[in-house]
């Protein structure tokens, strides 16, 4: 096996396990919000705005293969190559976590708007903070490049 498989795997991970991450946290919010149309259906914009808070992790993964995907064609050996990797794994698995969290927080906070509280900007407030753990990972990959 050459360095460079390894490095493309890491990269590979980076772009899907926040996108899977992303598509299982919207899934959730939005199954939140259907529920919470059936209550409260003028809260639409809302249900929306927390429904789209997890999908920003899957753009840290692109961001960060986007910034990797350069030095791709430079990876000669198992050092570059296990940077990359080690990389990809920790913005993918980090991401990936902290959007399905996320989708916790908003799912939690579209029940509550559905059922008559005024909680959008407190909901988004809790919800920016597992987000911190994923732009941490993601300049993490920064530094490592």
């Amino acid at each position: 096996m050459e360095p460079i498989f390894l490095a493309y795997v890491g990269a590979a991970l980076m772009v899907a396990l926040p996108g899977i991450g992303s598509a299982f946290g919207f899934a959730m919010c939005g199954n939140a919000s259907i529920g919470a149309m059936k209550k409260n259906p003028s809260g639409f914009g809302n249900y929306l705005i927390l429904s789209a808070v997890p999908s920003s992790n899957g753009l840290y993964g692109f961001v960060g293969f986007w910034l990797v995907r350069a030095s791709l064609p430079d990876v000669t050996d198992w050092l570059q190559a296990g940077m990359i990797f080690g990389g990809g794994l920790m913005l993918g698995l980090v991401a990936m976590f902290t959007c399905i969290k996320q989708a916790d927080i908003c799912a939690n906070g579209i029940a509550s708007i559905g059922s008559g509280q005024n909680v959008l900007g407190k909901t988004l407030i809790l919800a920016a903070f597992p987000e911190f753990f994923a732009i941490l990972s993601l300049l993490g990959v920064i530094l490592l490049i």
